[in-house]
């Protein structure tokens, strides 16, 4: 299955025919500039084309009210002083003759895109669309949207396809109000947005965009709203947002299907969000949403009016659904002080609804001190000093950006596997290779040396396919891969592993150790380094770059050791290469076990080398090359509380290891 593109040229049609210079940046270029940026990375060429169809009215129904949608309708006969006139008695919108054709055709293009990924035609997709959707409410346009493409995609979900859990992530720098209304009080519908808010001064400028606004009735708990009080929000917030608030929530609902409401006015130069994040990170959110229903996500495009950094943010969350690896992250991974007050305000405000909140010892509720002033204010002016920055500031990450993608070209081998026998029964995806060399037998050994373990000729064979395979990793031939090795040599396979990797090209290598593999006494702790094990007898740091945490017994605990410790210590780590080993007595599930390679994919921008003992089953070797390949893990099964002991040991470490990993943060500084 492969990835679905939803594009009409008609959606193009619709303009702006007056002077507005409040309305003039939603123009058809976001969608011909990105389409073209897509065929110019060949990126469009590997997706399934399908051509947008309009929704009927009654798919329109679904969300709009019957006198809305008339009204829509006969727009197409009226005259611009007629259109202008009646734009005006909505907030920020334009029509045009061509709009009601145009926004069937975006709300059709969700649709259809929702229909390919539950029929399984494709594993997932994005809707190239505009007018956008979010604000749009039942009988109200509003803020560029006509109709609510994402919230009828939900309701047409639930309605044909018979979901009952749908995840909806909003990273659109505005509140998505509309869809916010219409499932407030449904307990089927995750609503996830972040959203500037400068505590209520940015537009839309409401009161229950704040993050106690939290659902009504029986959708209690199931709206999450992230305000962002400042500008200036970057890579490490937006990260931190997910692993601290999104994702305990998500995994926790289980969702079907993720609907993104993808909106990349959040993204670097965009002269409405004025944030820092660059469109390299828009691939890391993907990927983290991909471990989620499968890896059905459906991608809905919203905002976005800096034309380049809109279409590369595109082009980047694409390449994720396409299972490209995600570039590395640019910049320091600290999340803002500001960023960090937002998170321990959704947290408090989320906590008594969300299991996975109350085991990680949410703060209490903050006083949010929100003020909702009437008015809407002013665009940043392009002649400001500070409109200058920006645009500055937008150029350099988007030049960075092209820098990065010439130097570090995709690898022609997405992943590789080297076993040390033949095994029947792997059921490898198309395109995974099935690596046969070995290192030279002099070099070979004199690696092996050391370690009397492995002296067998059974363990140097395999240590000689470890080795090239992760030599192959380090030049850039290959993303990532999968290798075997006996149980009596799994530790020494290990250690060479470790110090073959920094000895060869990895300037900054991460190692989580799972089961009876401890670290080496004589590994030097120069910084280059950070060893991670997961399943030692207790809570320890000896240092800040050596880390031991008990294997959690639990789902939730397991999802909370990820989430909480091992994520935010990659993250902040920013490493160019992680190795992950299965030692003996490991513990891990098939499905865990995927679920923490997939997730570590994207801080080592795809290097990612995992390495299990002979006696695992073939399907471990298989499910691995498989997230390692981009798909989505098998699920963990029911949530399950974390045990206290579990809770204590995670907290223990987060409160040693805070003042040097900045990601591990959930609440400002006292």
């Amino acid at each position: 299955m492969g990835t679905a593109l939803v594009y009409h040229e008609d959606m193009t049609a619709a303009r702006l025919l007056w002077d507005d210079p409040e309305c003039e940046i939603e123009c058809p270029e976001r969608l011909t500039t990105a389409l073209e940026r897509l065929q110019q990375h060949g990126l469009e060429q590997r997706c399934l084309r399908l051509v947008a169809r309009e929704a009927s009215e009654a798919e329109l129904g679904l969300v709009h009210s019957p006198e809305y949608v008339a009204l829509l309708r006969g727009t197409q006969a009226l005259g611009t002083r007629e259109l202008q006139a009646l734009s005006k008695q909505y907030d920020a919108v334009y029509l045009h003759p061509s709009t009601f054709h145009c926004a069937r055709l975006a709300a059709g293009a969700a649709l259809q895109l929702v229909d390919a990924v539950l029929m399984g035609a494709v594993r997932n997709g994005l809707a190239l669309v505009r007018p956008p959707g979010h604000h749009s409410q039942r009988a109200t346009a509003n803020g560029f949207c006509v109709f609510n493409n994402v919230a009828i995609a939900a309701k047409h979900a639930q309605q044909k396809h018979g979901l009952h859990r749908i995840l909806i992530v909003d990273w659109d720098i505005h509140h998505g109000q509309g869809i916010q209304y219409i499932f407030e009080d449904d307990p089927s519908v995750l609503y996830f947005s972040w959203h500037r808010y400068e505590h209520g001064h940015f537009w839309p400028c409401l009161r229950e965009s704040d993050a106690d606004a939290v659902g009504r009735g029986r959708g209690l708990g199931f709206t999450v709203n992230l305000p962002w009080n400042q500008v200036g929000m970057g890579n490490a917030d937006y990260v931190a947002a997910f692993l601290h608030v999104l994702l305990p929530l998500a995994f926790e609902f289980d969702p079907e299907l993720v609907l993104v409401s993808a909106g990349f006015d959040s993204a670097i130069g965009d002269p409405e969000g004025q944030m820092l994040a660059t469109p390299e990170c828009f691939a890391h959110l993907t990927q983290l949403l991909q471990v989620l229903a499968g890896g059905r996500v459906c991608a809905v495009l919203e905002g976005g009016y800096h034309l380049e950094s809109l279409s590369q943010s595109v082009c980047m969350m694409v390449r994720a659904l396409l299972g490209d690896p995600a570039l590395p992250l640019s910049g320091p991974m600290e999340p803002h002080g500001s960023a960090l007050e937002s998170l321990q305000c959704v947290r408090a405000a989320q906590a008594p609804h969300w299991v996975s909140l109350q085991q990680q010892g949410a703060a209490p509720v903050l006083s949010s001190g929100t003020r909702c002033p009437e008015g809407r204010p002013s665009p940043l002016p392009p002649g400001e000093p500070e409109f200058k920055a920006v645009v500055t500031q937008a150029a350099a990450a988007l030049s960075s950006l092209l820098d990065q993608l010439r130097l570090h070209p995709t690898p022609p081998v997405r992943v590789a596997v080297a076993l040390t026998a033949p095994v029947t029964g792997l059921a490898l995806p198309p395109g995974v290779l099935c690596e046969e060399g070995s290192l030279p037998q002099e070099e070979m050994q004199a690696w092996a040396r050391p370690h009397e373990a492995l002296a067998q000729d059974e363990a140097l064979i395999a240590l000689g396919k470890v080795l090239y395979l992760l030599d192959r990793i380090l030049d850039g031939q290959v993303s990532s891969g999968t290798a075997a090795t006996p149980v009596p040599a799994a530790a020494a396979t290990l250690d060479v592993a470790v110090r073959y990797g920094l000895s060869h090209g990895a300037q900054r290598l991460l190692c989580v150790a799972v089961g009876k593999l401890d670290r080496p006494p004589d590994l030097t702790d120069d910084g280059r380094n950070l060893w991670l094990n997961i399943g030692g007898k207790e809570a320890t740091a000896p240092s800040m770059f050596h880390v031991s945490v008990p294997l959690p017994v639990t789902t939730g605990g397991f999802l909370s050791c990820v989430l909480a410790l091992v994520l935010p210590l990659a993250y902040s780590f920013q490493p160019d290469l992680v190795l992950v080993a299965l030692g003996p007595g490991h513990g891990l599930r098939d499905p865990q076990a995927a679920l923490l390679a997939a997730l570590l994919r994207g801080p080592a921008g795809g290097r990612v080398f995992t390495l299990v003992d002979e006696e695992s089953t073939p399907q471990l070797a298989t499910v691995l090359a498989r997230v390692l390949n981009g798909e989505a893990p098998p699920s963990l099964g029911p949530f399950s509380m974390a045990a206290p002991e579990d809770t204590q040991a995670l907290m223990y470490l987060r409160g040693r290891l805070e003042p040097r990993w900045k990601m591990l943060q959930v609440a400002a500084p006292p």
